[in-house]
């Protein structure tokens, strides 16, 4: 009895020991995330342009806590090793990326680190689970500057041809000088966020999570699709501009730039995501033709 007694005892001080170093990994690892958040809220995700980042964290959350079950139910095969190497390599790239205010090296640290934590939790398994949340956190690390602005330039600029010349096809009194639109007696000018790097990131996001949710097992069609995300997301900027110039022309400049100009940014995920399942759904015939056509063959 005595024996029993000791044996339940030990196993008790395992499992506390266990969850205790859980306990202490989580608490280590918020205490890294939360300084670099709150300064990205204060900083960067405050401007229309990066405003997705907390969006992006939450769903990568949703889908931890979602496979959290599956995630328990792995048999705790740490990888110790890998994982303490990711994690010395993680907190030197968190350490010069705050010290040197590098933005996009302190915010590109965090998705390290919860690898490492995987690795050092339930080991390979753990992250081969989870590795669609680790990759999707790479939407919340701010763009290089110089990339943005690199990019956004030419990307305003055919979105602004294609508008005027759409515009034009109806008859509307518009013409386009660079990113600037002259419709009737207003003026627009298609802002970064508008039309920009940021916004197309964010939309190739929206695409990625569609994917990962609806799961195809066929890897031509996913591959197809995302590759499809690219031009889905630059015909979204531009129906959210023609309606920004619509809105303008016909109600006044004041409905223009005021709650319409902020639901236009709805109207762009909206108009997105009907696109994406739209194109989905004619992948998934030509698939399911193509499969028919083969089997007929076959047969």
């Amino acid at each position: 009895m005595a024996a029993q007694k000791g044996q339940g005892l030990i196993a008790i001080q395992n499992i506390i020991r266990h969850r205790l170093g859980e306990l202490l990994l989580g608490m280590g690892i918020l205490l890294l995330l939360i300084p670099t958040y709150v300064d990205l809220q204060r900083v960067v995700w405050s401007s229309d342009d990066q405003a997705h980042g907390p969006i992006i964290i939450a769903v990568a959350a949703w889908l931890l806590w979602r496979m959290r079950g599956q995630l328990l139910a792995l048999p705790a095969a740490p990888a110790n090793a890998a994982g303490a190497t990711l994690l010395l390599l993680s907190l030197t790239s968190y350490i010069l990326g705050r010290s040197q205010s590098i933005v996009q090296m302190e915010a590109g640290s965090h998705i390290l680190v919860l690898a490492s934590a995987l690795l050092l939790w339930r080991g390979w398994a753990a992250l081969r689970m989870a590795w669609f949340p680790l990759f999707f956190l790479i939407f919340m690390i701010p763009l290089p500057g110089v990339l943005v602005q690199a990019m956004t330039v030419p990307l305003k600029a055919a979105v602004s041809y294609v508008a005027e010349n759409l515009l034009h096809y109806f008859d509307y009194p518009v013409a386009r000088a660079g990113v600037v639109i002259q419709v009737g007696q207003y003026q627009l000018l298609v802002a970064d966020a508008c039309a920009g790097l940021n916004s197309m990131f964010t939309l190739e996001s929206l695409g990625l999570l569609y994917m990962n949710i609806v799961s195809h097992a066929s890897r031509t069609r996913n591959v197809l699709l995302a590759i499809l995300i690219i031009p889905i997301s630059f015909v979204a900027n531009v129906v959210r501009v023609v309606i920004l110039i619509l809105v303008t022309y016909h109600f006044g400049d004041a409905a223009g730039q005021g709650f319409v100009h902020g639901f236009a940014g709805m109207v762009l995920f909206l108009v997105a995501l009907t696109l994406i399942i739209a194109v989905d759904s004619l992948l998934g015939r030509f698939e399911n033709r193509s499969g028919q056509q083969r089997g007929a063959v076959h047969a």
